[in-house]
């Protein structure tokens, strides 16, 4: 269970924690890491780093979107899960709310990605020989909901903006996207990073990681790797490595 932390982090949770590694949950609408500008000074790992000093992001996730982050807490480990990423040993599974209800189950977007403008930074589908670079997105039809309905997504690639355009290609933008979608559609971008499935980078043991958050259970993934068997880790006000 996520574990809502204090002033220093303010609406940020705590999901799990050990000697390695944390993984936080982030809110829309925070940067992951500072931007330029005292503006934009307000970050993820700016509050976590207030707590962890030694924290390391690993990973990003737009300033939109919602869920789990995975930071390292000392220099080995972030060179094993940043590894990890790199060669997609890390399974991502992402909730979205999107509108109209796609007429199939499920199915892979296959359609490759390149970027149309720098401000703000704007992809789109682009042939590979024209400059795209390959993308692919597995995803599922959950229920329909009363704006539209909700899919449960595993990008195999991680591009930039990769589920957003993908989504708007296929005709079902996500609610609330300010770029690719109508931003009148919902209060706030609604995707949310929901799960992370991985090898622990230095015991080696199967962790999974779950922040539904509001969404409630998503369920088993997609199609793939059989789902590991989710780790049982001691409740985390009793790990003093967290404090």
């Amino acid at each position: 269970m996520a574990e809502l932390l204090g002033q220093d982090l303010a609406d940020v949770e705590l999901v799990f924690c050990d000697s390695w590694l944390l993984a936080l949950a982030k809110p829309s609408g925070l940067l992951s890491q500072p931007g330029l500008g005292p503006e934009l000074a307000d970050s993820l790992i700016s509050r976590a780093q207030r707590r962890w000093p030694e924290a390391r992001l690993v990973h990003r996730l737009d300033r939109d979107t919602s869920g789990l982050i995975l930071l390292a807490r000392d220099a080995d480990t972030h060179r094993l899960l940043s590894g990890a990423f790199a060669d997609r040993r890390v399974h991502k599974t992402y909730l979205a709310r999107v509108q109209g209800v796609p007429a199939a189950r499920g199915g892979l977007i296959d359609q490759p990605l390149a970027r149309l403008a720098t401000r703000p930074p704007r992809y789109g589908v682009v042939p590979v020989a024209a400059g795209g670079k390959p993308a692919l997105t597995r995803w599922r039809r959950l229920d329909p909901c009363r704006s539209g309905s909700t899919l449960l997504l595993q990008p195999h690639t991680g591009r930039s903006h990769q589920l957003r355009v993908h989504l708007a290609w296929l005709g079902h933008p996500v609610l609330g996207d300010p770029l690719y979608g109508d931003p009148a559609s919902a209060p706030r971008l609604l995707l949310h990073a929901a799960g992370l499935r991985l090898r622990h980078p230095v015991t080696g043991a199967p962790l999974r990681l779950r922040c539904a958050g509001h969404w409630g259970n998503f369920g088993s993934p997609l199609d793939g790797p059989p789902p590991f068997k989710p780790a049982s880790p001691e409740p985390l006000s009793s790990k003093p490595c967290c404090r």
